[in-house]
């Protein structure tokens, strides 16, 4: 598929968000709940249906849909082996796929065929034959015509059956070719599947590295039906509460005392009781402060804002995951706090992003800078310096304050 550029803000955003999720590197492939970054784009459908794993390709490598057809390689296999293999142009599938021919691929990528071979089959060492299709309603219908037991007083007739392979059903996926500047997370966030499956399918290594021009193939939910729980029968059916004893109230354990009962008295005399009983008024209260006052909520920790110039663009949560700075060229880009710098990275255009980790799981964020004066692990003071604001007219700051991946206002912070 072939999408417009983004604007871009939004591309830094992206690019922002992407960068923040390398900072919680572990062993096991991320697969962060990211609805929070980029174009607000969410994994929550795919937490609701299972995946399916990918079709198993035949021995030549090669899995078969009705519209396209891909080849899974092997280990050691560069695009010359898998062209050969399936009697294509090397050059050809080279070109199709943005890849050189001689370069190693790693085992279970998937690559594109410009071109349809020979489809699946038993002689090509698959069990079933032809294209992955959605189930035939009719040849289903017709097998449970075929199950329905016979009607009295009509005739049927038994034929051979036809020594053929079974045709594969499945959803065809979706096939997305790899644009500039995209990665791996934000591909599974524009199809809302984890980013683990995504792998899976396509074979990406542990840094879940894609290239442009490439072709990732979209995992499809799983097709299974769902178990239908037993039905229980009228026999078997019983009344609330039937089957468990009943327990003693405390109540009933121990008998209530005796009540006793004040001797009656002369009406004279119940009056003067009552009088020396009669409470003194006590002194009115004294006055307290008001509870019901409004007080103003406590504001976020300050921070220095990164350039002095004019906001040009405010933050608008899934469009612009920050707000953008206007400034003269060359202004010194100060750190909004103390910190760490987590990570340095570029954009698609090979403008520098930078990182600063700071303490309450904050990452503040400044994109569209240039000339750095910090490097990766630098501890920063509250205010230094450290890029300076690119030239020309794009010489505005972007700058983001994230609450561990999810952008926030970062109004309240500097204001």
């Amino acid at each position: 598929m072939t999408r417009q550029n983004a604007r871009a803000p939004l591309r830094l955003s992206l690019l922002a968000g992407a960068a923040c999720i390398t900072l919680a590197g572990c062993s096991d492939p991320l697969d962060f709940d990211l609805r929070g970054l980029g174009g607000g784009f969410t994994t929550a459908n795919a937490a609701n249906a299972p995946l399916a794993t990918r079709p198993i390709p035949d021995d030549r490598g090669v899995i078969s849909y009705p519209n396209y057809q891909v080849a899974v390689a092997r280990k050691g296999d560069t695009l010359n082996d898998v062209a050969t293999r399936l009697g294509l142009s090397a050059t050809t599938l080279a070109k199709y796929n943005g890849i050189d021919p001689s370069v190693p691929l790693r085992k279970d990528e998937i690559i594109a065929l410009p071109t349809r071979v020979a489809e699946p089959s038993p002689a090509t060492g698959s069990p079933t034959t032809g294209p992955i299709k959605p189930v035939d309603i009719s040849s289903v219908a017709g097998g449970a015509i075929d199950r329905a037991p016979a009607t009295p007083g009509v005739q049927t007739t038994t034929l051979a059956p036809v020594a053929a392979a079974p045709a594969q059903s499945g959803k065809e996926p979706v096939r997305h070719k790899v644009e500039r500047g995209e990665t791996a997370f934000t591909v599974a966030r524009l199809y809302s599947v984890p980013v683990k499956d995504l792998a899976e399918w396509n074979g990406l290594g542990a840094d879940f590295a894609i290239r442009e021009g490439q072709f990732l193939l979209i995992p499809v939910p799983s097709q299974t039906a769902p178990q239908r729980a037993p039905t229980q029968t009228a026999s078997a059916t019983t009344l609330p509460g039937e089957g468990s004893s009943t327990p003693t109230p405390p109540s009933a354990t121990k008998p209530l005392p005796a009540e006793k009962i004040a001797p009656a008295v002369a009406p004279a005399t119940a009056a003067v009781k009552t009088a020396a009983a009669a409470p003194k008024p006590e002194a009115p209260a004294k006055p307290v402060a008001d509870v019901g006052k409004v007080t103003a909520p406590a504001k976020a920790t300050k921070m220095v804002k990164p350039v002095s110039g004019s906001i040009i663009r405010e933050y608008a949560k899934g469009k612009n995951e920050g707000i953008n700075i206007k400034a003269a060229p060359g202004t010194t880009v100060k750190a909004a706090d103390a910190g760490t710098v987590a990570g340095i990275t570029k954009s698609a255009d090979g403008v520098p992003i930078v990182l600063i980790r700071h303490s309450g799981n904050l990452i503040t964020v400044y994109a569209n800078v240039t000339d750095l004066a910090v490097k990766q692990g630098d501890t920063i003071t509250r205010g230094q310096s450290i890029a300076k604001l690119r030239d020309g007219d794009n010489s505005f700051l972007h700058f983001e304050v994230r609450k561990g991946f999810d952008s926030v206002d970062p109004n309240p912070f500097i204001n």
